[in-house]
């Protein structure tokens, strides 16, 4: 099954001299990890903004596993659809665990249920509950913070993630680390995964698929290994190029 589809969608912004989206067509498989990479103002954050309905399309059509998301609630879409950010927008009153427990409150979750999955996630994210439940973000690291907001966003299980560029402000080893995390998580849940970047080296090791983008449009789609041998264009060339990477270098995903 598609997880995503996009049937000529269209977006502008006031303001803009082109398009966001200009009439985009693709489909998701089910259990990918979608890179999305191109310059700023390219229409990346646009697109995943336009699937949990934080930007409408001004035409065409959005499917979410099949189904029209223009016909769901946005609130109740949004819910089931995890979402990280850069600025990771943890409560700065609430504690680790109620801020990963946030949803789950509002879904009326029972007391127990909720504990047990907040350990359960943290677990998952390499941090020891009883260590990090109890603290505040202000007593975190950057590393840890992103950590946590990936928790929160797992912990009702969703089916798709969205994740815009949530380690560009990181460090590069805790970003390295954060990667190699990310992609196990991936791997074991099976779960479909879109995630925006400008760093191609990212790109490349964490995507299953890449989606290559430029002013509203996709360039190309494919894995890592036909967008290397096989540039869609000049301007896909050109990013390969300036990154210094190449095919060698897909080794296992390693040496990225």
């Amino acid at each position: 099954m598609a997880a995503v589809t996009f049937k000529d969608v269209y977006k502008q912004f006031e303001g803009m001299g082109y398009p966001a989206l200009d009439h985009v067509n693709i489909e998701i498989a089910e259990g990918e990890f979608v890179t999305i990479l191109g310059s700023s103002g390219c229409g990346k954050t646009t697109f995943i903004k336009m699937i949990n309905r934080l930007y409408e399309p001004d035409g065409g059509e959005i499917l979410l596993f099949g189904k029209q998301i223009r016909d769901k609630d946005p609130v109740q879409l949004r819910r089931r659809i995890g979402y990280v950010i850069q600025q990771v927008g943890l409560f700065p009153h609430m504690t680790v665990g109620e801020n990963i427990a946030t949803i789950p409150h509002i879904l009326k979750w029972d007391k127990e249920r909720i504990n047990a999955q907040v350990d359960a996630m943290l677990l998952l994210v390499d941090l020891e509950p009883q260590e990090f439940k109890n603290r505040y973000p202000a007593q975190l690291s950057g590393g840890q913070q992103q950590r946590i907001g990936l928790a929160r966003a797992l912990i009702c299980d969703p089916r798709i993630m969205l994740l815009d560029e949530p380690f560009g402000a990181i460090d590069a080893i805790t970003r390295e680390n954060l990667q190699n995390e990310l992609k196990r998580i991936h791997t074991e849940s099976k779960k479909t995964y879109i995630f925006v970047t400008h760093d191609i080296r990212e790109a490349l090791k964490l995507g299953t698929k890449i989606m290559i983008m430029n002013q509203g449009q996709i360039l190309q789609y494919g894995t890592p290994e036909e967008v290397l041998a096989h540039p869609a264009d000049g301007f896909v060339e050109e990013l390969i190029q300036t990154s210094g990477v190449s095919e060698s270098l897909l080794k296992d995903g390693d040496g990225i």
